[in-house]
Order: C-alpha cells, then structure tokens, then sequence
C-alpha cells in the first residue's frame, strides 16, 4: 500500500480543490493544479473555519414612511412601503399580526459551528431577541394589540437592528432555539440545531 499526502488548496472563498500525491512520488508542480501561489498560502486551517456555513433569516415590514412617521415619530420608517399605519392597526386588531411584518424562513435547521445572521431589509428596526418563551415585546400599544399580557423577560435587554443592519450568532450547542421581534412580537422564528 502507498502512503498518500494531501493538500488543501483554496482557489476562492466558493471552491476548494484537494491535491495528492504518493509519498514515493516527487510533489505535484503548481502549475499542474492550475491555481496561483497566492491561493496556495491561503489554504489554512483557519480559513477553513472562517467560511462556516451561514444560515440567514430575514427581517420583514411594509411601513408607509409618511403615515407611520407622522404615528410615531420621525425616522420610524425609512423605507418605501405600501402599508398605512391605519391599515397597520386594523390588520392588527383583527388578526393579531401583520402578514407583511414577519421573518423568513421561520424555521431553521442547522448545526452547531454554524452561523445563524439575521438580515433587517424591512424600513422599521426589528429586534432578533433569543427568548425562552415566546411572549410580548417592549411596545405596550402592540402588545394590547396582539392581545398578548407576559412580555418576554429578554426584551429587557434586546437589541436593536435598524433598517439594513444585521447581526449573527455562532450556534455552541444543539436544541431548539425560539426568536422574536421584541417591537413586533408576531415575528417569531425556532431555529433547530443538530450536532455535527
């Protein structure tokens, strides 16, 4: 049996090639794997964590800029969208959510190492608060809304995404994790985590 060694070569951060050779063999010339000396001493371990996979939810709304920052102050809403604050409020009341002000995909599956980011492309500030219980957020107004009387104690320290921000979490351990929007608490995600 021949003894094989192998290097890892990185052309891009998208693709990566494997190169062999028999340890009674001369080594493989870089121009037979057809890549440059620059990606060559790019191919470390670290690199290789660095490029984890990522698993993306998204932070939707459809604020009307004129009516919800005339509602409730200047800057609420910084992005065109076709929902009035009326029809907010009315489509709140009657169904205790806005189809429109939601997360997407609300249900992830992923593995530990992995990177849960959420991406805010709504025109309002969201929140993507892990929360033990799903429950109320840190807007009464919304809360009577919805209909919902326990505010979800991790709102207390939520932080705040603007319209276009973002913010990620390396995933340490396996189980079901629950996120909500602690100003919009209809905007609920569970993301599942398995091990490697």
């Amino acid at each position: 049996m021949t003894l094989r060694s192998c290097r890892f070569i990185v052309f891009s951060m998208a693709a990566l090639a494997v190169a062999c050779e028999s340890r009674n063999s001369p080594p493989v010339a870089p121009s037979a794997l057809q890549r440059s000396d620059a990606a060559a001493t790019m191919a470390t371990p670290t690199l290789m964590a660095a490029t984890a996979a990522q698993h993306a939810v998204t932070l939707f709304d459809a604020c009307d800029p004129d009516t919800f920052n005339a509602a409730v102050g200047a800057g609420a809403c910084t992005r065109q969208g076709g929902v009035t604050f009326e029809n907010f409020v009315a489509e709140l009341t009657r169904h205790h959510s806005v189809g429109a002000w939601h997360f997407a995909p609300s249900e992830v599956t992923m593995r530990v190492g992995q990177l849960l980011v959420a991406n805010n492309r709504g025109g309002e500030t969201h929140t993507f608060t892990e929360v033990e219980e799903f429950g109320g957020g840190n807007i009464q107004f919304l809360n009577d809304l919805v209909g919902l009387k326990t505010v979800a104690p991790e709102c207390k320290t939520a932080v705040q995404i603007p319209s276009g921000g973002s913010s990620s979490e390396m995933e340490h351990e396996a189980g079901v994790e629950k996120y909500q929007c602690c100003i919009h608490p209809w905007m609920r995600a569970e993301v599942r985590i398995t091990e490697k």
